[in-house]
């Protein structure tokens, strides 16, 4: 079965840095997206960042764009989120989530469990 494994978040004072990973198992498709999105309270849930990882095209956020960047290992099976020069307004609950698309061009979502991010000032 499929699995997201999620790490990092944390309390952070505005202005540093902090790293998020998501390890995915259980499926063997080569072309699927590993991303996450975000949840701060009473605020709607927004996507953040993603990468394909059949050929590495990324998605940013406007807010978190030339802050924030993602990347995906070799296996294509983790990804990294570096977020840099953190802001009040980063403060949230961020999810793993895994897009596949298999070969009759069907798609199935998975969620990892949510990470809190605090930023401080």
């Amino acid at each position: 079965d499929v699995q997201l494994q999620a790490s990092g978040g944390g309390l952070v004072q505005a202005g540093g840095s902090l790293t998020l990973s998501c390890a995915a198992s259980g499926f063997t498709v080569d072309d699927h997206v590993i991303g996450w999105f975000r949840q701060a309270p009473g605020k709607e849930r927004e996507g953040v960042s993603s990468i394909r990882a059949s050929d590495g095209t990324t998605y940013y956020a406007d807010s978190v764009k030339d802050r924030f960047t993602i990347s995906i290992d070799n296996a294509k099976k983790t990804a990294t989120l570096q977020m840099n020069s953190l802001k009040a307004e980063d403060t949230a609950v961020y999810y793993c989530n895994l897009r596949v698309r298999f070969p009759d061009r069907s798609e199935s979502n998975y969620w990892g469990q949510g990470t809190q991010v605090t930023v401080s000032s």
